[in-house]
This record gives structure tokens, sequence and C-alpha cells, in this order.
């Protein structure tokens, strides 16, 4: 399939995501407009974000910081929403707090600190969440859980950015129910945060489930999903 039919058929695509996000928050009790869908923009053109803004999509997932600030500037007069989604390098702190709403991979108390002290510079003040590494992927960054309650501690001494949740990346399996104990775990973790004192509205978002595994992630608790390539189409670099 070529760019142009990709960016054409967005319409048909978004909405066959969304129905499929009913049908697995409807199977778990739950509301749809309880799941958030991010679409995933990382390496798609401004032209793709533009057609899926015109097809209803607000909010937008990338994972640098420097691809993001030409599609973000592109779209300056329309109402979208921007998530980073990607590790954040700290050199890269100051860029990401003024253009992006939410940060969702907070993986150490030093950056958390960072952020809360570049939005006060900055007089932004962006949602964060906080990246959990459950798995040990060494390719993957991600908070220990010791590091998870120290930033809670600080969580509620940030002067600027708002905590919201947990950011979950699994590992990858073709299977998703392979994928679930770790959705579950995550959702376990933030019920553990809450029995031990954590306020709940620094836990009330959970962002876990990609592309071939949301409806399980969904099932698991999971109130963000970032999709790319079901409704974007694959990536060629």
């Amino acid at each position: 399939m070529t760019q142009s039919s990709l960016i054409n058929s967005l319409p048909s695509r978004i909405s066959a995501v969304q129905k499929r996000i009913n049908i697995a928050s409807q199977s778990a009790g739950r509301t749809p407009n309880s799941v958030q869908l991010i679409a995933v923009s990382k390496k798609f053109s401004g032209s793709h974000v533009t057609s899926a803004i015109a097809a209803g999509l607000r909010d937008f997932g990338e994972n640098r910081v420097q691809e993001a600030l030409t599609k973000i500037q592109r779209e300056t007069q329309q109402k979208t929403c921007w998530h980073l989604i990607g590790h954040l390098q700290q050199n890269k702190t100051r860029t990401a707090v003024s253009v992006f709403d939410w940060i969702h991979s907070v993986d150490s108390p030093k950056l958390l600190q960072k952020i809360d002290q570049m939005a006060q510079e900055q007089a932004t003040s962006p949602q964060v969440l906080f990246q959990v590494d459950l798995a040990g992927e060494s390719t993957k960054h991600g908070a220990s859980l010791d590091d998870v309650r120290r930033m809670f501690d600080l969580a509620g001494k940030c002067q600027a950015v708002d905590v919201r949740g947990l950011m979950l990346l699994p590992p990858w399996h073709k299977d998703p129910e392979r994928v679930r104990p770790y959705f579950r775990r995550l959702r376990e973790l933030r019920d553990s945060l809450i029995n031990d004192g954590v306020d709940s509205t620094f836990v009330s978002e959970l962002s876990m489930g990609m592309s071939h595994d949301f409806e399980v992630a969904i099932q698991e608790g999971s109130t963000m999903v970032r999709i790319g390539t079901a409704i974007f189409g694959p990536r060629t670099n």
C-alpha cells in the first residue's frame, strides 16, 4: 500500500481501532471513554498527523523531541495534545517541557526533579507518568520499583509537574497473552501504591498497550493505549 493510500485509509483504520477499544472496554466491564487513544506518529510525516487530525484524532505520541518539534510547530493552529513516550535525555528536558503536554517516560528521581525545575522556569505544567521496569531488559529504560517509590515520595513536592500515573513498555511477544502478566503487575503495583498511602490522583493513569496487545492491556486496566501501526500502517524506517 502506498503512503497516499495509507493516508486516505486513516479514517477507516481509526474507526476500526476505536471499535476494538470499545469492545475490549465493554468485555472488561468498563466504558469506552475510560480509555484514551494516543496515535503514535513517530517516524511518520507531518502529513500523516494532519490527516489524522482531520479524521478526529487529537492525541499524538512521539519518541524523540527533535522529530516531534517540526510536527508540533506545523499544527499550532490545531487543538492537539502531544505525548512524549520515548526516553527523555536530560539535555532535552528544557525543550520537552515547553512543547509536550504529557511525558510518559520519567524513569528516575533525578529526571523528575529536572523536569519540575525546567517546567517552573518555562512556566509550563506537563503531566507525567513514571515508566516502570518490570522485565529488566537491557535495551529498554524504566525505573526500578525502589526508584518508583522514591519518585512518589517526591511527587507531592513538585511545584510544576502533575504526576498522573505509570507507564509500561513490556517485552514484545506476538501472543498478547504472554504479555498479560506484565500489564497485570503494573495494575497491581498501582493498587499497592494506593494501599501504601500514595495519593490516588498521582496514579489515576496506566499507559500500557500497543497495536498488537492493547485489548489485553485494556482488560488489565489500561487507561491510555499507544497505537501506531494499526492506525498509520507499518513503519518503513
